[in-house]
């Protein structure tokens, strides 16, 4: 056995934030119902991907990568292009990976990285060191020592009876300090921790976190600087676990509960829903040029729909980028109404058109902007 131990230590923090990760994960397995949308799978690995590389200084915004993977042209950067496009090859033989195998570790970072650094696919041979402009920050260890350091680093997480998501964590930590490749080593830790987690409950294959440590770019690599000068990773796992937390209570979907009547009617129709469905997949790819009012008016139609119904229709889980691009600009120009206008924020509040002729002059409710 592996006598490699991380330094590390639990705090109270730690336990507080497993026991709300754990709730949260409760409620969307119950809700999702053990499924999830592949249309939103596709637009989280889109979103994922995106917040990844625009960590690591990629200028492509989420609409040009969004276009890169659907096959289109886009103006821009040939290396960050390819990034993209190497960044999706790699997610996309995930769920074939062992988080555990150091040979699929090598088959990841040649995916990452192929046509981007000479070294692809093989640990570094040379130093590295890690910069904040001029300033050194890190100093990753001795290339010599990096193949047995991963392997330790393997040994430990499978020997360790710690917590997944602590683990996991730690995972990520060590490996940014190991600093294995000569490039590549942030995307490929944050994907590793992502299949770390996803081999212990599947919807963190699908979980966009890169979206929110890119939102907390800051604190992140605080974080690292100071799990190194402290010689200890808890300050790091802490922070790991509140944007995981974070993630998930962002993370919408549509209460099962309160639709009992439309799964009771989608039963009875059977593949008929499926086609549907894949009508509706097939009608978003062709009308990409529409705006998002003009996409939601045509998913709305004559039926009166709820937030987490609009935005399963309009293929969104990220609720800020549908009240901001999508419901509140509908409602600003009076193109739909609420149908318990005088509670914005209840429970049972759906949406509607606003019928030909009448009037709409019901002001914007902060409680939107959320």
């Amino acid at each position: 056995m592996s006598e490699y131990k991380p330094p590390f230590h639990m705090t109270d923090k730690m336990v507080s934030l497993i026991a709300e990760i754990s709730e949260q994960v409760g409620r969307i397995t119950v809700l999702q119902g053990g499924t999830i949308n592949p249309h939103l799978r596709r637009e989280n690995r889109i979103r994922t991907i995106h917040s990844s590389l625009a960590i690591e200084h990629n200028s492509l915004s989420l609409t040009q990568v969004t276009a890169i993977l659907n096959g289109r042209r886009v103006l821009g950067d040939p290396n960050e292009i390819r990034e993209v496009q190497n960044a999706y090859a790699a997610y996309e033989r995930m769920l074939q990976l062992d988080p555990l195998s150091v040979n699929d570790l090598l088959k990841a970072h040649r995916l990452m990285m192929n046509g981007l650094v000479a070294e692809n696919g093989r640990f570094r041979s040379g130093g590295v060191g890690v910069f904040d402009g001029d300033v050194l920050v890190h100093m990753a260890p001795p290339a010599a020592l990096v193949p047995g350091q991963i392997r330790e680093l393997f040994a430990w997480y499978r020997q360790s009876e710690l917590h997944p998501l602590i683990k996991s964590a730690v995972f990520h930590y060590e490996f940014e300090f190991i600093h294995p490749f000569a490039d590549g080593n942030g995307r490929l830790g944050r994907m590793w921790h992502s299949l770390l987690l996803g081999k212990w409950k599947d919807l963190f294959f699908w979980l966009p976190i890169e979206e929110l440590i890119r939102s907390r770019q800051k604190e992140y690599y605080d974080a690292l600087g100071a799990a190194d000068r402290q010689a200890d990773s808890a300050v790091f796992v802490e922070l790991m676990l509140e944007i995981i937390r974070d993630s998930l209570r962002e993370t919408v979907v549509p209460d099962r509960s309160t639709d009992q009547v439309t799964d009771q009617v989608a039963d009875q129709v059977g593949d008929q829903v499926s086609d549907q469905v894949a009508d509706q997949i097939t009608d978003q790819a062709a009308d990409q040029n529409r705006s998002p009012t003009e996409r939601l008016l045509a998913v709305l139609g004559e039926d009166t729909l709820s937030a987490a119904e609009l935005m399963e229709q309009l293929g969104l889980s990220h609720r800020p980028t549908f009240r901001q691009n999508y419901l509140n600009p509908a409602l600003e120009q009076g193109l739909i109404e609420r149908t318990i206008p005088d509670k914005p924020n209840s429970r049972n509040q759906k949406y509607r058109k606003c019928k030909k002729g009448r009037a709409h002059n019901e002001k914007q409710n902060p409680a939107d902007r959320r």
